[in-house]
């Protein structure tokens, strides 16, 4: 079975990252390859990293707690699916904090995305920056995602997806992060 972590990058008050990370959760939970976990970084205080050397000079000695638990989280994933807003062409800060502290937990993984957005642009600029990043770390980024324009009008009050298109599209990519994560486990073995 695949360890699949979902990571809820947005820790803003009134964030439309919930609905769209249960939702994500939900459909993957349907899914008999997968054994899922939300990672909602709210539930992760990082520390700004700080250290005089790399992550991978650290070589697994995170100088704190909340560290080492992120790092056991996140070498126990085989793949990950990262749901993250787009703010200013970006993605949030508290999401490269948690990717910049770990270094070899993060490789040779898939990574896939789903982004959104208030407005138009669906997030495609954060992912674009994400898939750079996700190289460094030698994650492996999907091809395909999902991204997802005017977020607050593809959800119910009671956090339901509107549009059942969306779930077809992700599908397709949990289909493309399944051979990914089987492959990719199999070469780490």
């Amino acid at each position: 079975m695949t360890k699949l972590s979902i990571i809820l990058s947005s820790t803003r008050q009134g964030r439309q990252g919930e609905k769209v990370a249960r939702w994500v959760e939900r459909v993957a939970k349907t899914r008999p390859e997968f054994e899922v976990e939300l990672l909602d970084l709210r539930d992760w205080p990082l520390p700004f990293y700080d250290q005089a050397v790399t992550p991978s000079g650290l070589k697994g000695m995170y100088p704190y707690e909340a560290v080492q638990r992120w790092a056991a989280k996140i070498a126990a994933s085989d793949g990950f699916i990262i749901v993250t807003p787009e703010y200013n062409h970006g993605y949030p800060a508290v999401l490269k904090n948690a990717l910049d502290w770990l270094y070899s937990e993060w490789n040779r993984k898939p990574a896939a995305f789903v982004a959104y957005s208030g407005g138009q642009i669906s997030g495609a600029r954060s992912v674009e920056q994400l898939r750079l990043v996700s190289l460094e770390l030698q994650l492996v980024p999907l091809r395909f995602d999902v991204l997802m324009p005017s977020v607050q009008n593809q959800f119910s009050t009671t956090g339901e997806l509107l549009d059942d298109s969306w779930t077809k599209r992700l599908n397709g990519v949990l289909n493309h992060l399944t051979w990914w994560a089987e492959t990719l486990k199999a070469g780490r073995a």
